[in-house]
């Protein structure tokens, strides 16, 4: 195997572990969002992902080399996770179930078009092809779900600005791959997730220190943010700014439909979800789409 063949296959291979994570991160958020208002549990979840960062004292001193990228990095930390997580929950609640995963899905096909202008990455015809293939799974899937919630002008725009958010991450973060490393990336995204989320929470808790730290306290809430500050901030945000360094936007961004897969069959398996061969169907197309878009991609070199 090529060197070359080994790099898009570690970088694929750390994609798929990141969506992975991402697609189980449904289950501990529902666990912690019973027990705390989100912007308290997002605090608790960056603040403690930031903390984690400093586990590793070699890799916080040699930040000093992307201090020239301050300015990129901190907007970089602003598209993904404050922009994103901002315009994902509210644009959930108020809108549909169905709705919202359509307008969600719609992430990978927004970013590879972005790319094409932008990092002058264009994308075949199959790999359109498929990515709408993959995307088609994911819409099928939410029409599946009830509807929740009513259908207002402004959770189209919050969910127009978490897509926005999203793939401003993703252009970014290619940008500036080449000269920042994936662990200043991630440092700079915890730290101003933790800075923005934290003077949310204050202000929600009304600057009482106990109403912020209350829901610590409670077991099935504690390790609900741990694993999503450890296994899906920290390690996934770090797999993904490696995967993204090497894989062109239209490989890397069509991975994000496998978090719906983990996250039905997370569903099934954890909460006992019902499942039906329409769903099978629909995991089916997300799973070919984002082979088609690798297959379409391998061909092209």
């Amino acid at each position: 195997m090529k060197t070359d063949d080994r790099t898009v296959l570690r970088a694929t291979l750390a994609t798929v572990l990141c969506h992975s994570f991402w697609g189980l991160s449904f289950l501990a958020s529902r666990t912690g969002l019973n027990s705390a208002h989100v912007f308290v549990f997002l605090s608790h979840r960056f603040l403690l992902s930031f903390l984690i960062m400093h586990l590793f004292p070699r890799q916080v001193a040699r930040l000093r080399e992307a201090k020239g990228f301050l300015l990129p990095l901190v907007a970089l930390g602003m598209a993904q996770p404050v922009i994103y997580f901002l315009g994902e929950q509210f644009g959930i609640l108020h809108s549909t179930t169905s709705f919202s995963g359509v307008m969600i899905a719609m992430i990978p096909v927004v970013s590879t078009l972005a790319a094409w202008p932008i990092l002058k990455e264009r994308p075949t015809g199959g790999q359109l092809l498929f990515s709408l293939l993959s995307v088609g799974g994911v819409i099928g899937i939410g029409l599946m779900n009830e509807d929740s919630g009513a259908l207002d002008w402004i959770g189209v725009a919050a969910l127009l600005v978490a897509v926005a958010g999203a793939t401003a991450y993703t252009l970014l973060s290619r940008r500036i791959a080449g000269r920042t490393s994936p662990f200043a990336r991630t440092y700079a995204m915890m730290g101003v997730g933790a800075v923005f989320f934290t003077v949310l929470a204050m202000i929600r808790c009304e600057g009482s220190l106990a109403a912020y730290v209350q829901p610590l306290g409670e077991t099935p809430y504690l390790l609900s943010v741990l694993f999503l500050s450890l296994f899906c901030s920290v390690i996934s945000f770090f797999l993904s700014g490696y995967a993204i360094t090497r894989l062109p936007v239209a490989r890397e961004t069509v991975f994000s439909n496998l978090t719906t897969a983990v996250a039905v069959f997370a569903g099934v398996v954890f909460l006992h979800e019902p499942f039906s061969w329409l769903s099978l169907v629909c995991i089916l197309l997300i799973l070919v789409g984002i082979y088609g878009v690798q297959r379409t991609a391998k061909e092209r070199e």
